[in-house]
């Protein structure tokens, strides 16, 4: 198995030394290549969870493997995309791809990868713009460009699209479809949309509310590209799914609410 979570399990503890569980026993396989999407109820832990997948994080309990080896911390092996680009401003958009390369490769070789990954992501014009020259769809294009071009087997994403306008987001789904049909990565993408769950995975894990567990595990098996006509019967059934997951978090919001 590519990438295995076997138990895991992650607790918070605030300055009162009061005990959050945000998840638990998270039992999951990974194949090598599929394009999976974590689906959920806020604060069920999926962003915590790919936090932990990635190394930035400790989990309480229970343990993660990826190619038979314990996932003690990052390395390169794994490559991370926030919701926000998180740019250098001061490097240009192309040294900005070359930076994480630059103990690896040579300045040619840097140059050479930036170049390749700035054409996939359609981007080779603005080789030599800065960060604030471009607006927020094409610096997310070049923040996964950069961990593409680490050339990592797994890449992490975590809403990566989520603060862009509709259209853009319809656009950058279409463009990382593409690249994981190219490049067959294995991906694991963090999302609030169903419908963009749909569009892009061969599997949906759906998390239920707080403390969150593995409630469903779905293969999407739509050809693609996905259209919306073929897309409505799971999208009913994943909305069926997640609306009593949700409506336990709006109680608890209430509950805490109406307590202070």
């Amino acid at each position: 198995m590519y990438l295995k979570i076997n138990n895991v399990s992650k607790t918070f503890h605030n300055e009162k030394d009061q005990a959050l569980t945000v998840f638990q026993d998270i039992d999951l396989d990974i194949n090598e290549g599929e394009f999976v999407s974590l689906l959920g109820p806020s604060g069920c832990g999926k962003s915590t969870l790919l936090s932990i997948i990635a190394g930035l994080a400790q989990p309480s309990s229970g343990s993660i493997f990826l190619e038979n080896a314990e996932v003690k911390g990052p390395g390169p092996d794994k490559s991370m995309v926030f919701q926000e680009a998180a740019l250098f401003p001061w490097l240009t958009v192309s040294e900005n791809i070359r930076f994480p390369l630059r103990k690896s490769l040579n300045k040619k070789d840097q140059q050479d990868v930036a170049a390749d990954y700035l054409q996939m992501v359609h981007l080779s014009n603005f080789a030599n713009h800065y960060p604030h020259e471009l607006s927020g769809g094409m610096q997310q294009r070049v923040s996964i460009a950069r961990a593409l071009a680490m050339d990592a087997k797994l890449l992490l994403m975590d809403e990566p699209f989520g603060a862009l306008d509709e259209q853009t987001r319809t656009v950058l789904q279409d463009e990382l479809e593409k690249i994981w049909l190219s490049a067959k990565k294995t991906i694991i993408f963090v999302t609030h949309s169903i419908r963009e769950s749909i569009k892009l995975a061969d599997r949906i894990i759906i998390m239920g509310a707080r403390p969150g567990t593995i409630i469903s595990d779905i293969k999407v098996d739509l050809p693609r590209p996905r259209l919306q006509k073929d897309m409505a019967d799971l999208e009913e059934e994943l909305l069926i799914i997640l609306k009593g997951e949700i409506q336990k978090v709006m109680k608890e919001e209430l509950r805490y609410g109406g307590s202070r």
